[in-house]
């Protein structure tokens, strides 16, 4: 194989025939070019359209993907001038459906980023049902707890025919025990100990007197510091 920006393999992953559910050999190969780029696929599924955009590459092939022979349908290409560092690809509900957008790519150059729009041709400014089907909308399916515990869903679908509308903040649900709301044990308190008992009269005074020891001693050694440095400061002063 030339590389990965070569060429476009195709799996089956549904339907019927010996070929269903099969991931290990590509029903179609689709050749594109010899260009040594990362390749950065970009999948609609709502249109089974395949957006390929290679890094370093100055064009987007886009292609539709079909569940009958040849799968892989050329579509068209779309060319620039300057090469792309990356690419993003808006989500579905993110379009603007009185204009027909169907793609909208996000091309990341040295010091911008670039919006590219991608429309389908039509007289009529109805809701075009056929190019904007039920969506995946940002309601998870599942709870993470849910997925984790091994069950699956479908997404939570939205129609796009009024326009994406994004709906309230959910409200946060915590399903564990706070670690804050744990109390301590009820029962007789424990005994407090020696270190926990106040300080009788006598031990005060003793520290007081540690204390005042303690000044005194820094002191006298502050006064045979000054004496030292004063004593080499006059054999400096006679070496001199």
């Amino acid at each position: 194989m030339p590389s990965p920006w070569g060429w476009i393999a195709v799996t089956a992953c549904g339907g019927g025939g010996a070929g269903a559910n099969n991931f290990e050999e590509p029903v179609a190969l689709q050749e594109m070019d010899t260009s040594n780029g990362v390749l950065l696929p970009f999948y609609d599924p709502d249109s089974s359209i395949v957006y390929l955009c290679g890094k370093g590459d100055s064009s987007i092939r886009y292609f539709e993907i079909t569940d009958e022979p040849p799968f892989v349908h050329y579509l068209n290409t779309f060319s620039s001038k300057e090469p792309q560092r990356g690419m993003g690809f808006m989500p579905k509900r993110g379009l603007d459906v009185s204009k027909c957008e169907i793609a909208r790519f996000y091309k990341l150059h040295e010091r911008k980023c670039e919006p590219i729009i991608m429309t389908v041709p039509r007289k009529s400014d109805l809701f075009q049902d056929d190019l904007y089907p039920d969506t995946p909308g940002p309601e998870p399916a599942l709870e993470a707890d849910e997925w984790l515990s091994g069950q699956d869903a479908e997404p939570v679908l939205i129609s796009l025919r009024d326009g994406y509308v994004p709906p309230k903040h959910r409200e946060l649900r915590v399903t564990k025990r706070n670690i804050l709301d744990v109390r301590p044990p009820s029962g007789p308190r424990r005994s407090q100990s020696a270190s926990d008992a106040p300080l009788s009269q006598h031990t005060l005074e003793t520290l007081l007197d540690e204390i005042k020891a303690l000044r005194e001693q820094v002191q006298a050694q502050e006064q045979r510091i000054t004496a030292l440095e004063n004593m080499l400061c006059e054999l400096v002063d006679g070496t001199d």
